[in-house]
């Protein structure tokens, strides 16, 4: 199992998205993570409360903003000194595979690398009853590997992540298309979108994204994969308990 470390500068930057109200969603995206990495990961809760403390985050929350860090993320790049690849994630996913696998498909001729879902959701809410907007380019920024060194990235200063639209932002706007890199789906497998298909190894998920909403919320503890997010929580807890004990 690999190590949350915070002095190894080897280590793979990973941000993720934090919101109050999903912690133990945060604490068992982090705890599949480094269960599963071959290599050290240094994971960092991007945590609106303390970017406010700090100066770096100011804007208004808007009624559309499901979560606390719908605009956060873009700070990924400043976050790592614009430095090398760090990758921003969404805090309801749950990991099966190595990140390693996906850490090693970067290629410094893109600014970022993400899923590129085709994706229109039917659904007009999630998670708590939060407003579903639908947009070009939904859900290409929940998990983003971004190439922090990328001239193109030095854009995304707190003035400017504070200001821009949502469009902008979003759909990578300050980007051209050649310069977003496409990574397979099964590193954000949308639940209740993307499919398995029987005997085809290519669509078996490597991370999970419970996009609508997950076990965490009363609402969706039925909903599908949930029974493996459920098992990791109980891992953790397990874990959480021997480092107590």
């Amino acid at each position: 199992m690999s190590t949350d470390v915070h002095s190894n500068g080897n280590a793979f930057k990973i941000f993720i998205g934090y919101d109050p109200r999903e912690d133990v969603a945060y604490e068992v995206c982090r705890y599949s993570l480094l269960k599963r990495s071959s290599i050290p990961l240094e994971i960092i809760p991007i945590k609106q409360s303390e970017l406010r403390e700090k100066g770096l985050y100011w804007r208004e929350r808007g009624k559309l903003e499901s979560t606390e860090f719908s605009f956060t993320r873009f700070l990924t790049p400043h976050l790592a000194n614009f430095e090398g690849w760090a990758m921003f994630v969404d805090c309801d996913f749950l990991y099966l595979g190595d990140i390693k696998e996906l850490r090693d498909m970067v290629d410094d001729k893109y600014a970022l690398m993400c899923v590129q879902h085709n994706y229109a959701p039917k659904e007009t809410t999630k998670m708590d009853g939060a407003v579903q907007t639908v947009y070009p380019r939904k859900n290409w920024s929940s998990m983003v590997l971004y190439n922090c060194g990328h001239p193109k990235n030095k854009v995304l200063t707190p003035e400017i992540v504070n200001t821009e639209t949502g469009a902008f932002l979003h759909r990578f706007t300050w980007l051209e298309d050649e310069e977003i890199g496409e990574v397979p789906f099964v590193w954000n497998f949308l639940v209740g979108h993307n499919k398995v298909v029987e005997g085809d190894p290519t669509t078996f998920p490597k991370s999970i994204h419970y996009t609508l909403g997950g076990p965490w919320f009363e609402a969706w503890k039925d909903c599908q994969f949930g029974d493996l997010w459920i098992k990791e929580l109980e891992e953790y807890k397990k874990a959480t308990e021997k480092k107590v004990d």
